[in-house]
């Protein structure tokens, strides 16, 4: 049983959502955002990324950090650039890039659900990201960035969809990178009391982006509970800010993989190792054509690498991911990668950048070997966060992304 909750939101006027709206705090960088932000002072990146307002040389993690990020989001309140709603509502989300739409509900999704496991998760935290994001709710008292939320499609709660957006969107404009926005309310009580009925009746909700949100959001609802002796569970502090999506409508890009260098081995010695869990060949492509195939740049050339047979446990949710396979027959035997998370040699990009962004990053000399993956399929992260275990880090990388802004979640 998923519990979804409406809420007042906190959103931008009709005139001013295209420039409010803004890609999400974790895919720029510091300098990204000051520069994309420095002719727009309604980018919702003062709010999310407010080290953009502070000398160049701000710890990102220092008190002034969350206080500027105070300031610009009240700032944003007083000059009426974001306005609550006066009546709790549901908003529907769609987003269309190229031939590719999915469609998504906004909604409080519940902190007690994901507690008790009826939101699946696939990705470990790391406490320092995690703790930066408990600190900027704290902070601002509201989530300002929605976890990307799935369920397995369902066709009730499609019908649905379709029959809120007959009117028209309350947002509807393009943004720079080509992606195209529709935004609707969901004011209607009967249609909402439908929406909470239908996704009542679904068992699962799981996490597809935004497992540092979520983890933050619930500690950040443990402190308050603990807090308030009337707590009752209705507070706002009990839902996160969530935009759940069918699973049918997940696009998933590869997370592809520079590496600095061969270590001490020559490249002959590299191939050598990696032969025995692959079979590899020069070749023109770029781009796997299906699982257990990896591209592989170096020197200016391309090869083709097949997992060999057996050299994987297939029938394992994790180990048989083709992030899975290189790391465990290649980057950890071959290159001695042995912690990706914390390796410096070891670069992830995302597929949204194109195999040239690898062939850049190769031929500057800046890296020495770089990998082009297949993607990681909707269904296999069902199947690990199901068994309860966890992917490699950076496995999946969804596109489009949710921009930020366009509805924030308030605590109180």
């Amino acid at each position: 049983m998923a519990r979804i909750e409406p809420f007042k939101g906190l959103r931008p006027r009709k005139d001013t959502a295209h420039l409010v709206a803004s890609p999400p705090y974790d895919v720029l960088n510091s300098t990204e955002a000051r520069q994309l932000a420095s002719d727009n002072e309604m980018s919702f990146l003062h709010v999310i990324k407010p080290e953009i307002d502070l000398p160049d040389n701000t710890d990102p993690y220092s008190d002034a950090v969350y206080q500027k990020a105070k300031t610009n989001l009240d700032h944003f309140i007083k000059e009426n650039i974001l306005i609550q709603d006066t009546q709790k509502c549901f908003y529907i989300y769609k987003q269309i890039w190229g031939d590719h739409f999915q469609v998504g509900l906004v909604a409080g999704a519940s902190i007690q659900d994901y507690q008790e496991d009826r939101i699946k998760k696939h990705e470990l935290t790391r406490e320092v990201k995690e703790n930066d994001r408990m600190r900027h709710i704290e902070s601002l008292n509201a989530n300002t960035g929605p976890v990307f939320l799935t369920f397995k499609e369902n066709r009730e709660i499609m019908k649905l969809f379709d029959q809120a957006m007959t009117d028209q969107p309350e947002y509807d404009f393009n943004s720079t990178d080509g992606i195209r926005h529709l935004f609707y309310l969901v004011d209607n009580s009967r249609l909402i009391q439908k929406l909470q009925s239908a996704f009542s009746a679904l068992d699962l909700l799981y996490v597809a982006d935004g497992h540092h949100r979520s983890a933050a959001a619930t500690r950040v609802k443990q402190n308050r509970e603990a807090q308030n002796p009337q707590h009752n569970g209705d507070e706002e502090y009990n839902f996160f800010l969530s935009v759940i999506f069918p699973h049918n409508q997940m696009k998933i890009l590869a997370y592809n993989r520079a590496v600095k260098s061969l270590g001490d081995q020559c490249k002959a010695e590299f191939f050598h190792r990696l032969s025995e869990n692959f079979s590899y060949d020069e070749s023109d492509i770029k781009v796997p054509q299906s699982p257990g195939k990896f591209c592989l740049y170096i020197d200016g050339k391309w090869y083709c690498l097949t997992a060999r047979e057996n050299s994987f446990n297939a029938s394992d949710p994790v180990a048989s991911l083709d992030v899975s396979i290189l790391q465990k027959n290649l980057l950890e035997p071959v290159l001695g990668i042995i912690d990706p998370r914390t390796d410096d040699r070891v670069r992830f990009i995302g597929g949204i950048r194109g195999t040239s962004e690898l062939e850049k990053r190769v031929d500057s000399g800046e890296f020495k070997v770089a990998f082009s993956l297949y993607p990681t399929g909707i269904e296999q992260l069902f199947n690990v966060a199901d068994a309860g275990q966890v992917m490699p880090p950076k496995s999946t990388w969804f596109e489009p992304k949710l921009r930020s802004g366009l509805v924030c979640h308030l605590l109180d």
